[in-house]
């Protein structure tokens, strides 16, 4: 079978049953018939929504990190800090596992996703595939496992709940970005990573297409 024949075809990653691939209208998906898992989606004809949306997130990252998330007024004594001044208060207590788990899955991991999305997605938008793409793509779904930013936003949204009762409590800038970060990571997380695929195997050279798409059909 060469290459053309093998990119028409795509086989169910939960019934192994292999079908014909065809385009399919925007904003539409095809399903198995046989047991009804997704086989794959439409691919957007622009990726310029995606692209805009993870650039604004990443502003918004760098803003959450540099403002201090609430301010604490309790009995005249007044305090506030930033989420990095919070880490490096937990590694100051002793408490080093927790401070290196809430680094990696509020800070490391969500700004290396973000950096490494706009990475792939500027060079497709342009027209050719970036260096490296399989590793980075490979990058991005494992870290995506580890980002947690909305479990972070529900844990200060109840602790400030129950520190009303003992001290007034002000917002400050970063606690508004996060909430904004959180609905842009949504949205950007919602956005399906083989739609890259597919763009990239109809953007690799021929020599390079065959790998390209061997890593695509290894992924779905």
């Amino acid at each position: 079978m060469n290459v053309n024949e093998s990119e028409e075809l795509i086989a169910c990653h939960e019934c192994d049953a292999l079908y014909r691939k065809r385009m399919l209208p925007q904003h539409s998906k095809a399903q198995c018939p046989r047991c009804g898992a997704l086989l794959y989606r439409s691919i957007a004809p622009s990726i310029d929504r995606i692209s805009a949306m993870t650039l604004a997130a990443l502003i918004t990252f760098v803003i959450a990190q540099a403002f201090p998330i609430v301010e604490l007024d309790a009995n005249g004594i007044t305090s506030e800090t930033t989420l990095i001044g919070a880490i490096m208060a937990l590694w100051n207590e002793q408490m080093e596992i927790v401070a290196t788990l809430v680094f990696c899955s509020t800070i490391l991991f969500p700004l290396c996703e973000l950096v490494a999305l706009l990475y792939v997605l500027i060079p497709l938008r342009a027209g050719y595939v970036p260096p490296g793409f399989n590793r980075v793509m490979r990058a991005i779904q494992f870290v995506r496992l580890w980002s947690m930013i909305e479990v972070f936003m529900l844990g200060v949204l109840v602790t400030l709940v129950k520190m009303v009762s003992i001290a007034r409590v002000m917002p400050e800038a970063a606690l508004f970005a996060f909430g904004a970060l959180t609905l842009m990571v949504a949205v950007v997380i919602s956005f399906d990573p083989r739609s890259l695929w597919e763009i990239a195997v109809r953007l690799a050279p021929r020599g390079s297409r065959q790998h390209v798409h061997a890593t695509v059909r290894h992924k779905s």
